[in-house]
């Protein structure tokens, strides 16, 4: 039984190792992933290197199948070199992991190779029309982030039932079907090439299309589905892999803060080293609680989801709507917390070059996200609180 526990240890320690070892380079790359509005190749190649696409791909296919609280680890990691690169690789984490979702013979073809990068989203764009075997897949989606360097694409569409209603199903296809247009030009997360990408035309065969049902991670025809303890509830999932992007990005500012403080002078003033001001003291710890504080709310989250999932059991509304209205608060407080550090910094901040400002933008961005911004969130939670609906399917 011990070695059954230290054995996913054993692999998250060798993945996290390996990000720290390439970390002061994802951080030189983020610039370059600004200007280019992608993620440098050598990055993507790093992560490979690192193990980082085999985190969510099953073991039978030469996954590392880590936990969705060892997922965090790694995001978080990333994300304090550089929040784009943190981005694309939450969204190409989360999204091998719904790839389980999918029936066996799917998955066989998904996971070929044991390491894998897919992108996608849950905005209903495109349709899909029944044909023998399958379906037709036609649609666009904006702001699907990491397309530009994925292998497989969720597709998220509508399609006519016989009895004349829609329903929602997620197809997944290869990235040779999909292509790509160049609108991607933001003032934050601008690393992350979070495309508009479009299918036309496109046969997929019927066990690559799911439907809602994999909001409850339904058993379906997919191996092992009972047992593995990685059948977490959808929306909380994404949520828990997205969070850590906000945690990650707010304790990178507070490294680069805390880096060029030392003999930094306060200008127009008689303080010769900033680093000796009492109002920075009292500003630098308040951001680092703030930022200990996400990690401890993460950390309630994360247990209560792998807790559930480990007596088999289904999350309750409450839970659900908690983990949604948690994360929302710190998506504001981990900005809150960047925001602190930014209001003492000096004007040499605002140069380009400069990664502190890059970290501030990233996460001021980011905090618009539909899913993650903190009014929403707290909305959902603070109805189920009062005994209502949450007003939302997304919890």
């Amino acid at each position: 039984m011990t070695a059954s526990r230290e054995e996913p240890q054993t692999k998250l320690t060798a993945v996290l190792d390996a990000i720290s070892r390439i970390s002061p380079k994802l951080r030189q790359n983020s610039l370059t992933a600004e200007s280019e509005k992608w993620i440098p190749k050598e990055s993507i190649e790093l992560l490979e290197e690192a193990g980082t696409f085999r985190v969510a791909v099953p073991e039978r296919f030469g996954g590392l199948d880590l936990s969705a609280a060892d997922q965090a680890e790694v995001l978080t990691e990333i994300s304090r070199s550089c929040g784009s690169t943190g981005w694309v690789a939450s969204v190409w984490m989360s999204s091998a992991w719904i790839a389980t979702l999918y029936p066996d013979r799917a998955q066989e073809e998904i996971f070929a190779n044991g390491s894998v990068r897919i992108s996608g989203g849950f905005t209903p764009t495109g349709t899909l029309t029944a044909t023998d075997g399958g379906y037709i897949l036609n649609g666009s989606w904006r702001f699907n982030t990491g397309v530009k360097g994925a292998d497989w694409n969720i597709c998220a569409a509508m399609a006519e039932m016989p009895n004349g209603e829609h329903e929602e199903l997620f197809a997944i296809v290869p990235i040779s079907e999909v292509s790509v247009a160049d609108d991607w030009d933001t003032f934050g997360a601008a690393g992350t090439g979070s495309v508009t990408s479009t299918v036309k035309d496109v046969f997929v065969p019927a066990h690559r299309v799911v439907d809602a049902r994999v909001y409850d991670a339904s058993t379906g025809d997919r191996w092992n589905a009972e047992v593995n303890g990685r059948n977490y509830n959808l929306t909380s999932y994404i949520l828990a892999t997205c969070a850590p992007v906000y945690i990650g990005l707010a304790k990178g500012a507070l490294d680069l803060f805390v880096e060029r403080l030392p003999g930094k002078k306060i200008t127009y003033t008689e303080w010769t080293d900033q680093s000796r001001h009492p109002y920075t003291w009292v500003q630098l710890a308040t951001a680092a609680n703030k930022i200990a504080a996400c990690e401890a709310l993460q950390r309630t989250w994360l247990e209560s989801m792998q807790g559930t999932e480990d007596t088999g059991e289904k999350m309750t509304v409450e839970a659900k709507a908690a983990v949604r209205g948690q994360v929302g608060y710190v998506v504001q407080t981990a900005k809150e917390a960047v925001e602190t550090l930014y209001n003492i910094s000096s004007a040499s901040t605002i140069a380009r070059s400069n990664a502190f400002q890059r970290a501030y933008r990233d996460i001021t961005a980011l905090s618009l996200h539909g899913l993650l911004t903190p009014v929403s969130s707290l909305e959902a939670h603070g109805r189920v609180l009062l005994g209502l609906e949450p007003g939302t399917d997304y919890i």
